[in-house]
């Protein structure tokens, strides 16, 4: 644990002495890809003036590559080092600066990843690496997440339809949200485990209503998903079960100070493969289909010091709670809580960091053995905090420390306990 910390240390002072010569970093402004190389937003610029003038248009183009190299250096299943990355683009269209119509809204994303993650070493149920999960876990894959269009029939409600990508925009949260590439590593601080349920890709439908017609203000999301949805199907084809979602969030301003209330629940009628098989099966029986299951979820996150309002920079505490049927999803109960901060220091406005706690509440799964049950896993625990330091605008340096008390109790070939790991990881972001 002591060397855990040293390294990570070291790592983040190397990271303080790049960032100090780099100097202060450039405030967004109306073309934010403008700008020498050091202070531009992206690291291709504007294309000779032809990327500022499509997002003028209403056409932007955001080009990402997500690289991690990561180790379980202390306890856990393995201790290898394992490195990987995920590339990610996404393509938005707003059909009124376009001159057509008002209120349209397209988006196209194009997804995918590249070698390894230590997800399968920890011993973990919630994985260490949330950005090695998309588009598909394992291996090399590329995928199609993302291809729905919104439109808004005045400025309080709208619709959407067709391929959805559910994760950035469900269960947000200022401080700890995202695929893994911008704060948090761990998928217990990005969302909300009782909710993963719903596909991260999938065909769906629903309904946008904006109360106050702002949607930083309030915001009022209902949908109907297919439940068998993947990034690299169109779904069509294997439509079994859907998914009834609703979710609300509010903007706050407790104590003179920014804040947000996020609550959601869902429901899915699809007949799922119980993950529990008790006495009352035969080893040899199929496993039977048991109909439905729910979820419901909460979080929030609140400001204690702003240094900048309007952009919401400053430091302050979220934390998350949720509950669901505990099937097929073993985690039926969950909490995280913890401390976050972007741009705290004025010369350091794209900085962020964080430091969190989360704990899991397992619906044990157990395994019929002749006349026998094994119980293999247990309830999970762990602590994470990261340092996400701006060296450019568009080079993201961040060194990450992870403790984790792992679901599963032992090896299934060893048999041999599984302690609690230490996971070390520095990740490297680059937006094109």
């Amino acid at each position: 644990m002591k060397r855990a910390i040293v390294v990570v240390s070291v790592i983040a002072a190397f990271v303080f002495s790049i960032c100090a010569q780099v100097g202060a970093q450039q405030a967004a402004s109306d073309h934010p890809y403008s700008g020498d190389i050091f202070t531009r937003s992206t690291l291709t610029g504007d294309w000779d003036g032809y990327r500022n003038k499509l997002s003028d248009l209403g056409i932007t183009f955001d080009v990402n590559a997500t690289q991690i190299e990561q180790g379980v250096v202390d306890g856990g299943k393995s201790g290898a080092w394992e490195y990987g990355g995920r590339g990610d683009l996404a393509g938005h269209l707003d059909t009124q600066k376009l001159g057509l119509w008002p209120g349209g809204f397209l988006t196209i994303e194009l997804e995918g990843n590249w070698s390894h993650s230590v997800n399968l070493n920890t011993g973990a149920l919630l994985p260490a690496n949330t950005s090695q999960l998309f588009p598909l876990p394992g291996g090399e894959n590329v995928a199609l997440p993302d291809l729905s269009y919104t439109q808004f029939f005045s400025r309080y409600a709208g619709v959407f339809a067709g391929k959805l990508q559910t994760l950035t925009n469900a269960d947000t949260n200022e401080f700890a949200h995202g695929k893994g590439d911008s704060q948090f590593y761990n998928l217990a601080f990005n969302v909300n485990p009782v909710a993963l349920v719903v596909p991260y890709s999938t065909l769906g439908t629903g309904v946008i209503i904006l109360p106050t017609a702002d949607p930083k203000k309030a915001i009022v999301t209902f949908s109907v998903l297919s439940a068998t949805g993947k990034p690299s199907t169109t779904g069509f084809n294997n439509m079994n079960g859907a998914i009834f979602a609703g979710q609300g969030s509010l903007r706050t301003n407790f104590f003179g100070r920014t804040g947000h209330q996020l609550v959601g629940a869902l429901y899915s009628n699809k007949p799922y493969t119980s993950v529990d098989q008790r006495l009352d099966f035969v080893l040899a029986q199929k496993l039977r289909k048991r109909d439905g299951s729910w979820a419901v979820y909460y979080n929030f996150d609140q400001f204690l010091y702003e240094t900048n309002k309007e952009e919401d920079r400053g430091v302050g505490l979220f934390g998350r709670f949720g509950a669901s049927k505990g099937d097929p999803v073993p985690v039926q109960y969950f909490y995280s809580a913890g401390v976050g901060a972007k741009g705290l220091i004025a010369s350091r406005a794209l900085d962020q960091f964080g430091i969190g706690y989360y704990y899991s509440s397992i619906n044990n799964p157990t395994l019929q053995v002749a006349t026998s049950t094994i119980s293999f896993l247990r309830d999970e625990w762990g602590f994470e905090a990261y340092y996400n330091a701006a060296i450019t605008p568009w080079l993201l340096l961040t060194p990450d420390i992870q403790v984790i008390g792992p679901a599963q109790r032992k090896q299934l070939t060893n048999r041999r306990f599984i302690e609690t790991g230490t996971v070390l990881g520095v990740r490297l972001q680059i937006l094109f």
